[in-house]
C-alpha cells in the first residue's frame, strides 16, 4: 500500500480510495443490473472486509488475493462463492472502467456451487415492451425522448450491449449505412457488434434531435445519459407494458438478447464474441434456455425414433 493510502486510512478501516471504488461498483450493480438491496449489502460487507484485510483492495495483486482466500478456507461453499463473486465482479469492473489494466481475480477460489441462472424475459414480454414504444413513436408528433427510448431499447435487446457501453456510445460510432459497430469493452478488448436494420432506423430518427456538437449519441447535460437514468427508463417502460419492474433491468434485456438468439439456433462461440465474454464458460450460462428445444429435437430427430417407428 502506498504511503498516501496509508496516511488516509485509519487502522482497521477502509481507505477513502477503496471506499470510493466500492461505492462506484455497487452503484453500477444497482443501476445496470438492478441488484437487490440485500445483495448490495452483502457485497459491501464482503468488499469492505477484504479492503480492511488487504489495506489496498483496488491495487491488490494475485498473491494478496491468495492470502485472502486462505483466510476464507473454513467458510461454507455458499459464503465462499458469494465473497469470490463480489471480488471477481469488483476487479472486472475496475478493469472495464480502465482503473487498472489487469485482473488478479484468477487467484480467487471457484467453489463448486450451482451458478444462479439469469432472469429471463419471454418473447411476449419483449413484444409488450415494443408495443408501448410503437404506440408512442407512431403519434403524429412523437416526443423526441420517446424516439431516444426506442433507440436505447433496440440496442439493448437487438445488440446485447452492456448498459455502460450503450450510454457512452460516441455520436459517430453508428453509421446508418454500416450494419455493425466496433466496441472497446472490458479490459480494452475490441469486438464487432451487429446493428439490426430496425435499430439503425430508430437511431436515425433519434439522431436528428441530438444537439449539434454533441460528442455522444445519448447526451445528457455536459456528458452522456447515466446508467441510473437508463435503469429508471427501462423499469418505467416495463410498468407501462404490464411487466413487473422488479423483473427487468438493462442487464436483463442483454440476457434476453443472448437467450433468444440461442433459442433461434445461434452458435455459442458467435454469441460469446457478440457479448464480449473473455471466457466461454460465462456464455454457457445461457444454454439452460435451450434444454426444452434440445429434448424436442432428440425426440423428433434421433435415429432411434425411426427405429421405433419401423418396429411398430
Amino acid at each position: 500500500m502506498s504511503k498516501a493510502a496509508a496516511a488516509e486510512k485509519p487502522s482497521g478501516a477502509v481507505s477513502r480510495s477503496d471506499a470510493a471504488m466500492i461505492d462506484r461498483y455497487l452503484a453500477m450493480l444497482a443501476a445496470e443490473r438492478g441488484a437487490a438491496r440485500n445483495t448490495l449489502l452483502a457485497y459491501r460487507n464482503d468488499l469492505e472486509d477484504a479492503a480492511t484485510r488487504l489495506g489496498d483492495l483496488a491495487g491488490a495483486d494475485g498473491s494478496g488475493l491468495g492470502r485472502l482466500a486462505k483466510d476464507w478456507a473454513q467458510l461454507s461453499a455458499s459464503s465462499l462463492a458469494r465473497k469470490s463473486s463480489a471480488l471477481r465482479g469488483f476487479f472486472g469492473f475496475l478493469e472495464g472502467e480502465g482503473v487498472r489494466k489487469d485482473n488478479p481475480s484468477q487467484a480467487l477460489p471457484r467453489p463448486t456451487t450451482r451458478r444462479a441462472l439469469p432472469k429471463v424475459l419471454s418473447h411476449g414480454d419483449v413484444d409488450a415492451l415494443f408495443a408501448v414504444i410503437q404506440a408512442r413513436t407512431e403519434r403524429a408528433s412523437p416526443n423526441p425522448l420517446d424516439l431516444r427510448l426506442a433507440a436505447l431499447i433496440e440496442l439493448l435487446y437487438g445488440s446485447g450491449l452492456r448498459a455502460s457501453e450503450l450510454v457512452s456510445l460516441p455520436l459517430r460510432s453508428i453509421s446508418t449505412d454500416r450494419p455493425y459497430l466496433i466496441l472497446r469493452g472490458k479490459g480494452g478488448r475490441e469486438r464487432l457488434v451487429p446493428i439490426s436494420d430496425r435499430a439503425r432506423a430508430a437511431i436515425a430518427l433519434w439522431r436528428v434531435h441530438v444537439p449539434e456538437g454533441s460528442a455522444w449519441l445519448f447526451p445528457s447535460g455536459t456528458t452522456h445519459l447515466s446508467r441510473i437514468r437508463l435503469f429508471q427508463l427501462v423499469r418505467a417502460l416495463a410498468a407501462e407494458a404490464g411487466i413487473d419492474p422488479a423483473r427487468i433491468s438493462p442487464h436483463v434485456l442483454r440476457h434476453a438478447f443472448a437467450t433468444h438468439l440461442l433459442e433461434g439456433g445461434a452458435d455459442l462461440r458467435a454469441l460469446q464474441a457478440m457479448l464480449g465474454h473473455a471466457d466461454i464458460a460465462t456464455t454457457q450460462i445461457y444454454t439452460h434456455v435451450d434444454a426444452s428445444r434440445l429434448v424436442a429435437l432428440v425426440n423428433a430427430r434421433h435415429p432411434l425414433v425411426d427405429l421405433k417407428a419401423r418396429g411398430a
